[in-house]
């Protein structure tokens, strides 16, 4: 309820643009009286792209319908009885409107409720001021082209007075002009009139023609005049309509487009299009009023031709408006919901293209056919420079045509593609060292309309962002790392689809931190430290200054083709692996600040030498994909005083899959403080494993715990890798002693850096695990009796 209190308190043309979102297909009193049910409702979580969750939204439907009739039993009282009888009716509207089709109900709300988060936003960072100098900024371009767009009506409104007045006036001029030849037709017939009255009819008559003559030379020259004047008002309007075009398709839209490409790397979502589709509407609406006056003047033009070259000029401002008109309508058919950039044979996917004028220009009376193609990059090149590539593609897509739909509630067009698959792909010959990961494709999506009764006919076609197939999901890494860098550093109006082969290392910095925080689901991104890390792995330097990587370019051979040194992998291989394990296992961990990561294990050592024993961290695995280690401070067991860092063998998604990172810690009994000085209870206890149930049946659940041999308490000999904990309940209810499985592993845990390994330790532990699983009546009765 909260939104729509500060919504009621909007002003001026923010007000104005609230209460538009309402009307028959949702009135505002069913905004007012259900605003807290209203807003606390998971519309977001209904994917409208998706035909199974037509059973959500229609829950969400019953419910409304429901609140609404509960809300009009509870009025009461002479006040109550008219809202009593609104909101019963309304009930039973929105049954009968959405019951066939719950999903627009779904998508009007959402769209109110995005529209009016907007709105309020705007209009608090208007007031306060909070948004800085890039709320700002947009602030006055926002104004600046509301501006335009009053300056282009009053324009347009002039230019239709002054062809009204043209109009009149040339009708006048032709009821003047038919005077004169009704009396030059009576001068002709004053042959058959008597000499002494004809002599005095023609004196008049020829005075009459006189005058007229001389009216109908002045007024064809104003009416030129008029018209050359007219001409020149237009070129002037049309001078600003390619401005604020050029404005809202060169700047606003591609910055939109733009934000979409940075959004699949992990930016901010690119915001809505409803501001867009307004501007582009207004823009429609007066080109086509310009267009139509421009016709008329014509038309005019024809029906009286006078002397002068006005006829080209109309016809010089006809085509130049059917240019901006034509750019508007094929600038406008855009992308709203992109394909997958990583596309995977033989799997669904869901796209979304939008005509953001359609309405305006009633395309929706008779509903464009969309089709979707997959073309190469070489193919997409042609298709820019309107090279004949007609059918032709590069692969098979099933499901791939798809008529446009008009959503009333919110005035657009779009055509909602749901089941799309990739059957096939034909691949081109790659260059160099190029492997198919490094291969774009696009879908192409194109349609074809006519607007003002088959006057204009158009045929339409835009590109997604660059789609990289793979067919396996162990070629998703390397894909990844292609969009990745394409998404970041491609230029607008590039050629499909350059990218610069060398950016500045801050460029890739600014491009990982991005990717990072996005999967974390947090506003913890990499710290000028961390980036540092990472320019030390990219580089093999060792400085640890930041200034001097500053300058340094990273080429994408460096990113992901070339191995690091040492290693099997590359350095993109490498951060991908830590962006996977956090997100599936470690993400509280990280955004809880207790994942440093990126530290090496000379540094490591640095910090931990300076605290007490039993001080650790987590740090990302050099020599492991996907890898995280647990280092700490504790003396050297086999010499007295002396005081070592110890690191654990890197643990990977598969071990957390087997025992969580924070029940592995609360094992450890000699790890103690996280770094520098937390106790690890607090850090982690939330994250503990409740203990174990009691027994059912006689049985209880096995549990592992890990050991560190040469860190437990007493000590096992040789020594205890895993242990088991288990307890069988005898049959008069008392139960035996706690007893331990333990796994003989060799004393050479440590290996030669210090670090254990614990992957034979997990063996042993699923092997007995499985063993434990299995019916244990027979197994115990031999110790029981």
């Amino acid at each position: 309820m909260a939104m729509w209190i500060q919504a009621q308190q909007l002003q001026g043309d923010a007000l104005h643009q609230m209460q538009a979102l309402y009307g028959q297909h949702f009135p505002i009193e069913v905004r007012h009286y259900l605003a807290q049910w209203i807003e606390s409702q998971p519309w977001d979580s209904v994917d409208l792209d998706n035909p199974g969750e037509e059973t959500k939204a229609k829950h969400l439907l019953d419910n409304l319908v429901a609140e609404l009739q509960k809300k009009a039993q509870i009025q009461g009282g002479e006040d109550g009885f008219l809202l009593k009888i609104k909101l019963g009716h309304l009930a039973s509207q929105f049954k009968s409107t959405y019951d066939r089709c719950p999903f627009e109900l779904v998508r009007c709300i959402k769209h109110i409720l995005q529209s009016e988060q907007r709105l309020v936003q705007e209009a608090t960072n208007a007031s306060s001021g909070s948004g800085g100098q890039a709320m700002d900024t947009l602030s006055q371009r926002h104004q600046q082209i509301n501006q335009a767009f009053e300056e282009l009506r009053l324009a347009t409104q002039e230019t239709e007075n002054e062809l009204r007045k043209l109009q009149h006036s040339q009708e006048y001029f032709i009821i003047q002009y038919q005077e004169n030849l009704r009396i030059q037709a009576q001068l002709s017939s004053l042959s058959s009139v008597p000499p002494a009255e004809r002599t005095q009819r023609e004196a008049t008559l020829q005075s009459k023609r006189a005058t007229v003559e001389t009216w109908l030379a002045r007024e064809a020259s104003t009416l030129q005049k008029y018209r050359l004047d007219l001409a020149d008002q237009h070129q002037k309007t049309l001078g600003l309509l390619r401005k604020q075009q050029t404005l809202i398709l060169d700047e606003e839209l591609i910055q939109w487009k733009r934000r979409q490409q940075l959004a699949g790397n992990g930016g901010p979502h690119e915001g809505g299009l409803d501001v867009l589709q307004s501007w582009c509407e207004k823009l429609a609406d007066l080109i086509w009023q310009n267009r139509q006056q421009i016709r008329r003047c014509e038309h005019l033009t024809q029906q009286l031709p006078l002397p002068g070259s006005i006829e080209e000029l109309l016809t010089k401002l006809n085509s130049d408006i059917t240019d901006i008109i034509s750019a508007l309508v094929t600038s406008t058919f855009i992308i709203e919901k992109q394909p997958p950039q990583v596309l995977k044979t033989q799997t669904k996917f869901a796209a979304t293209v939008r005509l953001l004028v359609g309405g305006k220009l009633n395309v929706h009376m008779n509903p464009p056919q969309v089709k979707a193609v997959i073309v190469s990059e070489q193919q997409a090149k042609a298709l820019l420079k309107n090279e004949s590539t007609h059918s032709e593609s590069s692969g098979e897509i099933l499901n791939n045509n798809c008529v446009m739909e008009y959503h009333q509630a919110t005035g657009t067009l779009s055509a909602h593609f749901r089941n799309m698959s990739l059957k096939r792909i034909k691949r081109s010959d790659r260059r160099g060292a190029e492997s198919v990961t490094e291969e774009k494709f696009t879908i192409l999506f194109e349609s074809q309309f006519s607007i003002g009764g088959n006057e204009l006919v158009f045929h339409v076609k835009t590109l997604s962002l660059p789609v990289v197939v793979i067919v396996h999901g162990s070629q998703d890494n390397n894909a990844t790392a292609t969009v990745l860098w394409d998404n970041a550093f491609a230029e607008p109006g590039r050629v499909p689809f350059l990218v610069p082969d060398k950016v500045l290392w801050t460029q890739l910095c600014e491009a990982l931190d991005m990717k990072y925080k996005a999967e974390m689901h947090s506003g913890r991104g990499l710290t000028e430290d961390n980036l540092v890390f990472l320019a030390q792995k990219a580089f093999s330097n060792s400085s640890n200054n930041p200034e001097d990587y500053r300058n340094m370019t990273i080429s994408w051979a460096q990113f992901n083709r070339e191995n690091l040194p040492g290693r099997n992998f590359t350095f993109w291989q490498w951060f991908d692996g830590v962006v996977e394990l956090m997100k599936k296992h470690l993400k509280p961990h990280w955004n809880d600040g207790a994942i440093l990561g990126f530290v090496n294990k000379q540094q490591a050592q640095d910090m931990l030498l300076s605290k007490p024993n039993g001080t650790f961290l987590l740090r990302f695995s050099d020599s492991e994909i996907g890898g995280i280690t647990i280092a700490w401070v504790a003396e050297n067991p086999n010499k007295q005083g002396e005081r070592l860092v110890w690191n654990l063998l890197p643990y990977t998604t598969k071990d957390f899959s087997i025992r969580s990172l924070a029940d592995r810690i609360s094992d450890l009994n000699h790890l103690l403080f996280l770094y520098p000085d937390r106790a690890k209870d607090e850090v982690f206890a939330k994250y503990y494993t409740p203990p174990l149930s009691k027994p059912v049946d006689g049985y209880v659940k096995p549990q592992i715990k890990q050991v560190v041999p040469e860190f437990t308490t007493p000590k096992p000999e040789p020594a205890t890798g895993v242990v088991f904990m288990d307890q069988t309940a005898s049959s008069s209810g008392s139960h035996s002693n706690n007893f331990g499985v333990y796994s003989s592993i060799s004393d050479n845990l440590l290996d030669p850096e210090g670090d254990f390994n614990l992957e034979d330790t997990m063996d042993v532990a699923r092997h007995v695990e499985e063993l434990l699983r299995r019916p244990m009546a027979n197994q115990w009765s031999s110790q029981q009796s």
